[in-house]
């Protein structure tokens, strides 16, 4: 009997496994659905970071070129170059018209003393110049050395009236021919043209001619001055002088000295101001 009941609880227990009607709780998934509208544009996203540069480009056609721009201010004057060697003789001229005879020796005559007068008329001025004022000379300009204990404002401004500048020595020769002015004239130093400019941003000044010009082209400072320079630049205050060494040295412009004046030979000066002589 319990045999027989086994037999049937395992017949109906595989009847009920093999049954694919059996309920369960799994949930079996729908039909798909339609596609559902676009919906609207999200707001703009926050910037992301920069990415890494992208490779070069390829290299543009050249542009047009530009307009001419403004003509920039002028410079200073540079120095009086080098005489260039004289150029090819020319062709010779066509042969002039015979001229008239007529009795030239007494014209002769008053040629020739018009001709010693001028050579004695030129000996005084030289003379005047040289002994008299004792002025020095170049090629280019007068010096004349002012005996006048002055300070640097005022000695700038009598040189002024006279029709001329502070004396500028831009070149070692002209320093030279100065510094052997000084010293014949007994003195050992004397005001020159070379001044404090507008500030630098340090707050100093840089040293300049009086005609605004740069010292890139000639300087003579002592090597004293090129140390202190170094160390402590020029003040506001600071002018300069020539000693009869030739040497430059810095001086307070309040000092009173004596100084030189120059004078440009191509210049015609007036009447008026006195001019080189007064």
């Amino acid at each position: 009997m319990g045999i027989l009941a086994l037999c049937v609880f395992v017949a109906v227990f595989n009847y009920i496994s093999a049954s694919t009607e059996v309920c369960t709780n799994t949930l079996l998934p729908g039909a798909k659905g339609d596609q559902g509208t676009i919906g609207e544009v999200g707001e703009e996203g926050k910037l992301g970071k920069n990415g890494p540069p992208g490779l070069p480009g390829v290299l543009g056609e050249m542009g047009l070129v530009g307009e001419v721009g403004h003509m920039g201010k002028m410079g200073p004057i540079g120095e009086r170059g080098i005489k260039g060697d004289p150029g090819y003789i020319g062709p010779a001229g066509l042969k002039g018209k015979p001229g008239t005879t007529c009795d030239c020796g007494r014209y002769r005559k008053v040629v020739g003393q018009l001709d010693v007068n001028v050579g004695k008329l030129r000996n005084a001025v030289k003379f005047l110049k040289n002994v008299i004022l004792g002025l020095k000379e170049t090629e280019e300009r007068y010096y004349l050395l002012v005996k006048e204990s002055k300070r640097f404002g005022e000695a700038s401004m009598n040189c002024k009236l006279r029709g001329g500048t502070l004396a500028m020595p831009k070149t070692s020769n002209t320093n030279q021919l100065m510094a052997d002015y000084v010293r014949q004239a007994g003195l050992t130093r004397v005001y020159i043209g070379v001044q404090a400019q507008s500030k630098d941003t340090d707050g100093t000044r840089a040293q300049v001619f009086t005609d605004s010009s740069p010292l890139q082209g000639f300087a003579a400072w002592s090597q004293e001055e090129e140390l202190n320079s170094r160390v402590s630049p020029p003040t506001n205050s600071s002018c300069v002088e020539l000693l009869s060494s030739g040497t430059w040295s810095h001086v307070e412009c309040e000092a009173a000295m004596f100084f030189i004046c120059e004078f440009p030979k191509s210049r015609r000066r007036g009447a008026g101001g006195g001019g080189v002589f007064s």
